[in-house]
């Protein structure tokens, strides 16, 4: 084992390295890689002492590059062992199951306002009795006034003690012991010392809640202390993932706000967590997050409308400032999400670059673009298996396109699904109905068919100088 000021000193000599080398083109990954080496070495897989902690602000740096250090990261830094932090059990019973979903909230103490209550009372409001039963709540009260802790908890008990009893809410507190050096850090993008310590403290925060939370559910959800809920969103989000069955993804997102409603799969939390502690001086951490996300493989955002969650608060819990963010693409009332299920998608368009077609049948944010299509040309989905089809709805062009539209063109559904030169296609079809103004939306489909749907069809009846966007296909099945 070497000493600390061996080890101290080869990050010196390091740390000379990567300041002589900004300019030239060796780039700072072989750094990352001895650090993360050492790091496996010589902490092995529990939290840093004193020393550590030193190491770790002299050699972290802000300038992440996703794609030069994917590698390094998934091969190095698999950590998939639990931060060793003793946690405190401010409110809680003994978790009975594991749940489908944890959903965690990390708290301090605001200078003006105080917004967890009404949170936490969202979350259950907001989902129904069998929801209820797949969810967990997980509040990790940060403060490190003992006293506002304890005013706390009384009133979480008082509110929500049925839930608790229940399993479903539990309340935690990560010891200051635990916590690396928050004072002296490096004033990255010029923040003020006392911004610098607000957010490496709350990297921290979220990094012992998600260590926390990484073995309670199959997924986890990250919300902030001042958020409100969209009716059902439980429901919503499990229609998301089964959407995306088959499909790598590392964080889906349901608000396009902070570090709210970003979904997690929950073996991904220890590595996350890890990944906060190590750079938690280097940003905020939504930032961090998109680094994470890079890292992991996953290039794009993956973002859904409408949002699910809302912030709600006035003040920031950063000096109390005002802070009047807002998702517009919330909606608070329950909206039906389609099921959408599982499909090939076939076209004989000439598609534009990338946006093939089966980017309109997604529920991201994203749409299939082709160029002018002629008479006889097709969009065909060709379902898994048969379905009996309550609601379809087909829209296309988009606000900024708004004459890429379908001008002309019919919808039609088929059944007796054959193999014609090694694919597979319906063999009969009944036409529904017409697009209007480059829409099609018809309820009650599964009265007017009497077969089970195995194809729908978007047929173009006229050729057309517009390119076409099909934004989104929508199939709700009974």
């Amino acid at each position: 084992m070497f000493r600390f000021h061996q080890v101290k000193h080869i990050f010196e000599i390091l740390d000379k390295m990567r300041c002589l080398r900004k300019r030239s083109t060796v780039s700072f990954l072989g750094v990352l890689v001895i650090f993360l080496l050492f790091m496996n070495l010589y902490i092995e897989d529990s939290y840093v002492l004193e020393g550590d902690k030193q190491l770790i602000r002299e050699t972290s740096t802000h300038q992440l590059n996703s794609e030069r250090y994917v590698h390094t990261f998934k091969d190095l830094s698999n950590f998939s062992g639990a931060i060793n932090v003793t946690y405190r059990y401010l409110a809680s019973t003994p978790l009975q199951r594991k749940r489908f979903l944890t959903i965690g909230l990390s708290s301090v103490k605001r200078k003006k306002g105080n917004y967890l209550l009404e949170t936490i009372k969202s979350i259950f409001e907001q989902s129904s009795y069998e929801e209820l039963k797949e969810i967990s709540v997980v509040v990790h009260l940060a403060d490190f006034n003992s006293s506002w802790r304890e005013v706390m908890v009384q009133d979480i008990t008082q509110k929500f003690a049925h839930h608790i009893i229940a399993g479903r809410l539990i309340v935690i507190h990560a010891p200051e012991e635990y916590y690396p050096i928050l004072d002296g850090l490096k004033r990255n993008y010029n923040d003020p010392e006392d911004r610098v310590r607000f957010r490496s403290k709350q990297n921290v925060d979220y990094a012992f809640l998600l260590n926390f939370c990484s073995n309670t559910s199959d997924y986890y959800v990250m919300l902030e202390d001042d958020v409100r809920c969209s009716k059902n969103f439980l429901t919503a989000i499990k229609k998301v993932i089964t959407s995306l069955e088959g499909t790598y993804w590392v964080t889906l997102e349901f608000s396009k706000l902070g570090y709210i409603g970003k979904l997690y799969h929950s073996h991904d939390l220890p590595r996350l967590a890890h990944f906060l502690l190590m750079f938690y001086q280097e940003m905020p951490c939504d930032w961090l997050l998109t680094h994470f996300r890079g890292l992991l493989a996953q290039k794009n955002v993956i973002r859904f409308k409408p949002s699910l969650f809302q912030h709600m608060g006035y003040y920031s819990s950063y000096k109390g400032t005002e802070n009047k963010l807002k998702d517009d693409d919330f909606e608070e009332e329950s909206f039906d999400i389609p099921d959408n299920p599982p499909a090939r998608l076939y076209t004989n368009m000439n598609v534009f670059e990338n946006y093939e077609a089966s980017k309109a049948y997604s529920s991201v944010d994203e749409y299939f673009w082709g160029k002018p299509p002629s008479t006889g040309d097709v969009f065909v989905i060709i379902f898994e298996n048969p379905i009996v089809i309550k609601k379809i709805k087909v829209s296309t062009g988009t606000e900024d396109r708004q004459n890429d539209i379908l001008h002309h063109g019919a919808l039609d559904v088929g059944e007796n699904v054959i193999v014609f030169k090694q694919s597979r296609q319906c063999d009969t079809y009944i036409r529904l109905g017409e697009f209007k103004n480059g829409n099609f939306e018809m309820l009650d489909v599964n009265q007017k068919i009497p077969f089970d749907i195995q194809c729908i069809r978007i047929y173009v009846t006229k050729t057309q100088k517009e390119w076409l966007i099909i934004r989104s296909i929508s199939i709700w099945t009974s």
